[in-house]
């Protein structure tokens, strides 16, 4: 899986700067439930966030790597408590605006 090019990264963590975390890891850190929300939520919006409290950083770096091995996701950014992952769509829903926007850059 090729690296997020550093203007494409720029790009990501403009759009994700107004999201809020959609999943939430709890005290039973990275268990299946929590990947199979992670996994809906990247299908549906491609671009999420993700808190995960209660970790050191090195744990969280951790939490960071085994998402994204698990998911197919990339890692886009990482602060705090509050990681930000990215998985392109193989297949936009027809009439969304990423359907429009992948349409006009063609």
């Amino acid at each position: 899986m090729p690296g997020l090019s550093p203007t494409r990264r720029r790009e990501l963590k403009a759009r994700a700067h107004a999201l809020d975390p959609v999943v939430l890891i709890g005290a039973a850190g990275l268990s299946p439930a929590v990947l199979a929300e992670i996994e809906r939520s990247l299908k549906s919006h491609e671009l999420i966030k993700v808190r995960v409290p209660g970790a050191d950083r090195s744990g969280r770096e951790a939490i960071l790597e085994e998402i994204c091995r698990r998911t197919g996701a990339q890692p886009v950014q990482h602060v705090g408590k509050i990681i930000l992952l990215f998985r392109e769509s193989p297949e936009p829903s027809p009439g969304s605006a990423e359907d429009s926007l992948r349409r006009i850059r063609r």
